[in-house]
C-alpha cells in the first residue's frame, strides 16, 4: 500500500520536472502563453506529488508503529 503511494509521487514528481523544463524551453522561445499552460500544469503535477508523498509519509509511519510495537 505505501509503495504505491510512493510510487505515484515519484511518477508526478517527474511530470511536474517535465512541464517545468519544457515552461523553461517556451519561455526561452517567447512563446508565453504556451509556457505560462506548462507552468500551471508543472503546479498542479507537483501538488499532486506533494499530496501522494503525504500519504506514503503517513502509511510509512502506521506500519514502521506496528512494527515497533510488535518488538
Amino acid at each position: 500500500m505505501a509503495y504505491d503511494s510512493h510510487q505515484k509521487a515519484a511518477e508526478f514528481h517527474m511530470l511536474a520536472a517535465h512541464a517545468h523544463q519544457a515552461a523553461a524551453a517556451h519561455h526561452g522561445k517567447e512563446d508565453h502563453l504556451t509556457a505560462h499552460e506548462q507552468s500551471r500544469q508543472a503546479m498542479e503535477y507537483a501538488s499532486k506529488a506533494f499530496e501522494f508523498s503525504k500519504q506514503a509519509h503517513d502509511e510509512s509511519s502506521a506500519i514502521f508503529k506496528k512494527l515497533e510495537e510488535k518488538s
